[in-house]
């Protein structure tokens, strides 16, 4: 998480100062949770999210693909036929 927040940031050309002042953080707890600091609190990264433009999804586990699927084969194989 910590770095696509951080990659997400430079893209939009923010700063880490910037970034913290847009979400309301310090740019210490953002340093933090760009370096990968595992305890930071949820809010705030919802926060720091919303700043970047970006959204969170949660998905019920059972509609994602099971472990070890080629997606790509899958696909191929439910893709158009020829014939």
């Amino acid at each position: 998480m910590g770095r696509y927040v951080r990659d997400r940031r430079r893209e939009l050309g923010l700063t880490q100062t910037g970034l913290a002042t847009e979400a309301g953080v310090s740019r210490r707890w953002l340093s933090d949770l760009e370096a990968g600091k595992e305890s930071a609190e949820v809010g705030l990264v919802l926060r720091t999210l919303a700043a970047l433009n970006l959204m969170v999804d949660a998905v019920p586990l059972e509609t994602l693909p099971a472990p070890g699927v080629d997606l790509d084969d899958l696909l191929r194989r439910l893709g158009p036929s020829d014939g």
